[in-house]
């Protein structure tokens, strides 16, 4: 151990477990890569962080190799990117199925009021499964090459969405995208998963007479999906778009899609 770093300590004390306990080192790979997750962490404004946890070891080496590779090859003269940046770039493109480097389609539900948009105001917006976003951020992002803009009725009064422009067990595309732009995130207190990642599920069950239209519908992720179907739980969706939560030990808790703007009186003329 002398003159060694605690990182070559490690190493030589790992090297030593295998070599004295082969067996139970067999064991406890397998065990460690079948733990094998994707996670995601919200950071502060405007930032997040995207890791592959207990990844397989050779999968991991050789996917930084490539992303190593790729982001060295874009670092050329006129290039301002430091390398971790483009690492970081490449990644995320690579992710999106794309070449590394360049940019990729992405969908994401991103709310700001038309004023904003416009410069006119300075009110922030927010991206579903993040948070709010400041104004200048919301802008660039909306104004990005290729950007599809959505024009979204809402009431003037309560804030909430009424159309967005357009009797079946499963909802029609309209209907489906209408849901998940009303939700945003999973309507479960506390869950932020982004509506594009749930699954649309019935209020009222199919089964026990519930009906497929946006006023019984609501974004549930799988996980609070699987939840909403074990015994004792109990799930009313108000006409306002309130979901009551009754769990099995009697305790309520209500969710209601936020608003996409603050009420506004009456004598103001709502935006085109």
């Amino acid at each position: 151990l002398p003159g060694r770093n605690s990182d070559q300590i490690r190493k030589a004390a790992g090297h030593a477990a295998l070599s004295v306990d082969r067996d139970g080192a067999a064991r406890r790979v397998e065990r460690h890569r079948e733990g094998r997750r994707l996670t995601v962490r919200q950071g502060e404004t405007g930032v997040a962080s995207i890791e592959v946890e207990d990844g397989p070891a050779e999968k991991v080496a050789a996917a930084y190799v490539r992303i190593d590779r790729e982001a060295r090859a874009l670092k050329t003269g006129g290039e301002t990117r430091t390398l971790d940046q483009l690492r970081a770039d490449v990644a995320l493109d690579l992710l999106l199925g794309g070449q590394g480097g360049k940019a990729e389609r992405a969908e994401v539900f991103l709310y700001m009021d038309l004023f904003t948009y416009l410069g006119v105001k300075d009110g922030p917006a927010e991206l579903a499964g993040h948070g709010h976003l400041p104004a200048t951020l919301a802008r660039e992002i909306a104004t990005g090459a290729g950007t599809v803009l959505r024009r979204i009725i809402t009431d003037p009064l309560s804030g909430q969405v009424l159309d967005l422009g357009r009797d079946r067990y499963r909802p029609t595309a309209g209907l489906d995208e209408f849901v998940r732009v009303r939700d945003r995130e999973c309507r479960r207190p506390g869950c932020h998963r982004p509506a594009q990642a749930c699954d649309l599920d019935h209020a009222v069950p199919w089964e026990f007479g519930g009906h497929t239209d946006a006023d019984e519908l609501i974004d549930l992720c799988r996980r609070d999906h699987r939840l909403k179907d074990e015994p004792g739980w109990v799930y009313r969706l108000a006409a306002d778009g309130t979901l009551t939560i009754t769990t099995p030990t009697g305790q309520s808790y209500d969710s209601a899609p936020p608003p996409l703007h603050e009420p506004r009186p009456a004598e103001e003329p709502p935006p085109f």
